[in-house]
């Protein structure tokens, strides 16, 4: 992350949002994405919160970006292709509440989640790799099942 304040593209020094994860709520998008199969693509998440844990892709929205925007660019570095928000469907607003952040162990971290569902087939070879290590297509039966699928993303199930 660019490490100069430039608030018009969201971008934050590392110790300014540090502190607005400390003292507030995130807005996020989450995208479930399903295939024909009517499987859920998961991705082993890397990094904190939710680390080592199966979930949807998704990502913060910045600071002056549109819902349009974050939609395209969140789906292009997620999913390695952009996908409009006028093309998915909207599935609620929930709440994630995390004990940890991805500074640090001891920093909680809670978003405001606008989860939405799209449907496209894709090659889970040529996903990023950035925040997930790999993956899978679930159906929908075993993500209600296993436990190593996060909580957050099982709460998704009743909408789609």
């Amino acid at each position: 992350m660019h490490e100069a304040s430039v608030t018009t593209q969201g971008w934050l020094s590392k110790d300014d949002f540090r502190h607005i994860v400390s003292h507030a709520p995130l807005v996020s998008m989450d995208f479930v994405v399903t295939n024909s199969q009517g499987e859920w693509l998961l991705g082993e998440r890397l990094n904190r919160p939710a680390q080592g844990s199966w979930f949807v892709p998704g990502g913060r929205v910045l600071k002056g970006e549109t819902l349009e925007a974050t939609a395209q660019r969140l789906t292009q570095d997620e999913l390695g292709q952009v996908v409009p928000l006028s093309s998915m469907r909207f599935l609620g607003v929930y709440q994630h509440f995390y004990t940890d952040s991805m500074f640090d162990a001891e920093i909680s971290t809670h978003y405001i989640v606008l989860a939405y569902q799209l449907n496209i087939d894709i090659d889970l070879v040529i996903l990023p790799r950035q925040q997930h290590g790999g993956y899978q297509w679930w159906p929908p039966s075993a993500i209600a099942q296993d436990q190593k699928v996060h909580a957050n993303t099982r709460a998704y199930l009743p909408a789609v």
